[in-house]
């Protein structure tokens, strides 16, 4: 199956035999703190940076209507956003994972982004494209 967007994400997750539970953390871009002259200006012009968790959340494939929606919603927080990084869970015997089973999954997956390891989640833009990001 080729993704290209969260809409085919969702499609995706919501076709698959067993119910998904998605794992969604929006994160930001930071200028560390130990970043060099040449690094705090590059993201002074908008490049370069590390992502920062800020906003996390599980809900039922199912229960998400469209990016937009999400979008919509992520908007409401008031917390700024440049990628949304996604993991899911699947259910087991036709039963979702409940988001008690979420809690520590999404717990290591922002540790993980924290730490810069992010190529086993999908990373999505603010146009709810799927991304690659490189590491510099």
């Amino acid at each position: 199956m080729n993704l290209g967007s969260f809409s085919d994400l969702l499609s995706a997750a919501r076709a698959q035999a067993e119910p998904q539970r998605l794992l969604l953390v929006f994160s930001d871009a930071e200028c560390p703190a130990d970043a060099t002259a040449e690094e705090r200006a590059a993201f002074a012009r908008g490049e370069g940076g590390a992502l920062a968790p800020r906003v996390c959340v599980d809900k039922l494939a199912v229960e998400i209507e469209s990016f937009e929606s999400l979008r919509t919603e992520a908007a409401q927080t008031g917390v700024n956003w440049r990628i949304l990084f996604v993991a899911a869970l699947s259910g087991r015997g036709g039963h979702a994972p409940n988001s008690d089973e979420a809690v520590q999954p999404l717990q290591m997956m922002v540790e993980a982004i924290k730490q810069g390891r992010v190529a086993q989640f999908l990373a999505v833009d603010r146009n709810g494209a799927l991304v690659e990001l490189q590491r510099s």
